[in-house]
């Protein structure tokens, strides 16, 4: 059994990034002689907390300089890889921009408790699926009692800066790494891969990276 440790680098506001983690789990199904240690990283795509939420498809045209036909198109067939993929993207058409520092802090928790992943996913449901607001305090406190932690100390830490530190902390780490979109794999600290790659693809670069490291 070969170990590879992966940081994944991600937003919960990147549609990618769901994709991205879903079909990592689909090339790990293809590889049971890996041992996967997975620690997920922080990154903001709308840093800015005092933005106005707005619209997801005007605010992707004037970002891409793409007409919102466009946009709409593009979200269309993100919206059906997720499907194959068993992901819930009903709603990603319908969502606002939004920011994701609180939402992060929370992940950061739940991998106190080895639940980091179940945080995740449950906030891109929410995200993506339902189309609600993650930077929401009663969101975020719904999305924390799917992934199995307690609700109250959720809340607790929404109105402190608990976990604060660690999360601008390992922004800054990545950006300085040069890590300027996401999702971002990282394997054993040496090897990066970019962007949501195909399931067949990750087998082959996984395959290769174990064979370096066995």
């Amino acid at each position: 059994m070969t170990t590879l440790k992966i940081d994944l680098v991600s937003d919960i506001a990147c549609p990618w990034c769901a994709i991205g983690y879903a079909r990592l789990q689909q090339a790990l199904s293809s590889l049971p002689e890996l041992d996967i240690e997975l620690e997920w990283h922080a990154f903001e795509l709308n840093p800015d907390k005092s933005a106005p939420q707005e619209p997801i498809l005007p605010a992707l045209s004037r970002k891409y300089g793409r007409s919102e036909d466009e946009m709409r198109a593009a979200q269309a067939s993100m919206m059906n890889i997720a499907s194959e993929l068993g992901l819930n993207f009903d709603k990603m058409q319908q969502r606002y921009t939004c920011n994701t520092f609180d939402a992060h802090r929370l992940v950061k928790w739940a991998a106190t408790e080895n639940k980091a992943t179940k945080m995740k996913l449950a906030l891109f449901d929410a995200y993506f699926g339902e189309a609600k607001d993650v930077a929401d305090k009663a969101v975020l406190v719904a999305c924390a009692a799917q992934a199995g932690m307690d609700k109250a100390e959720a809340r607790r830490i929404l109105d402190t800066d608990d976990f604060a530190n660690t999360v601008s902390e390992d922004i800054a780490k990545y950006q300085q790494a040069g890590i300027s979109s996401v999702p971002a794999f990282i394997i054993n600290n040496k090897y990066l891969i970019s962007g949501a790659q195909e399931p067949a693809q990750l087998i082959q670069a996984l395959q290769q990276i174990a064979g370096e490291s066995g």
